[in-house]
């Protein structure tokens, strides 16, 4: 397996690469900005992007997801109470940030537990509301990519239209403190940490 993260964008949200060696098929999950800096990878990795993964539908997250798809393709996977994002500059919050984004709609609509295939490498999806209401964290291979759920020693914002903080702990003690203390957490801004250190140690928990 091929796993790469990197933040773009001013604010610094985390971009991930996971790839299969067998197939070099790739999945992109949360291309919020700089696109040519996240297809300079793939070309570098030598991977083929089949799947555009969004955690959820803030444009932090999305800013760059139709540059990526038109230059590679690839179907666009959102939860689909976080679809309206991707079309809704008041929904993906750049209405208020002077950006406006819009874009065409997903190709693919997520629900909790789908699989999703990349190669031999299978993603769980586990819809984990409370940041927005269509947020999803991706588990495979003892990780999890958190987006803007569950972060090194904090949580998501739950201020934002769709939010609710009630929601969000309960969607991170039911879906995230039921994985093994090893589990590996990949969140959507700042560094890895893993669920037992957030579990004994985050104080939102």
């Amino acid at each position: 397996m091929i796993f790469e993260g990197f933040a773009v964008g001013p604010i610094e949200a985390n971009c991930y690469i996971l790839g299969c060696e067998r197939t070099r098929e790739a999945a992109v999950i949360d291309p919020g900005a700089e696109g040519d800096k996240i297809l300079d990878r793939l070309s570098g990795l030598n991977l083929k992007a089949v799947k555009i993964i969004l955690t959820h539908g803030h444009g932090d997250h999305i800013g760059a997801v139709e540059e990526v798809r038109k230059a590679t393709g690839a179907p666009v996977l959102i939860h689909e109470k976080d679809a309206p994002c991707l079309t809704r500059p008041d929904r993906n919050l750049s209405a208020f940030m002077g950006a406006r984004m819009e874009f065409e709609p997903a190709d693919q609509l997520l629900e909790d537990g789908d699989r999703i295939a990349v190669g031999d490498i299978g993603l769980t999806v586990l819809h984990t509301p409370g940041h927005t209401v269509g947020g999803i964290c991706l588990a495979f291979d003892g990780s999890v990519l958190t987006g803007d759920t569950l972060f090194a020693g904090s949580v998501g914002r739950s201020d934002f239209p769709g939010g609710n903080h009630t929601q969000l702990i309960a969607s991170i003690k039911e879906k995230l403190m039921v994985l093994p203390d090893d589990t590996r957490v990949y969140p959507g801004h700042g560094p890895m940490t893993t669920i037992g250190w957030e579990r004994g140690e985050n104080p939102y928990l």
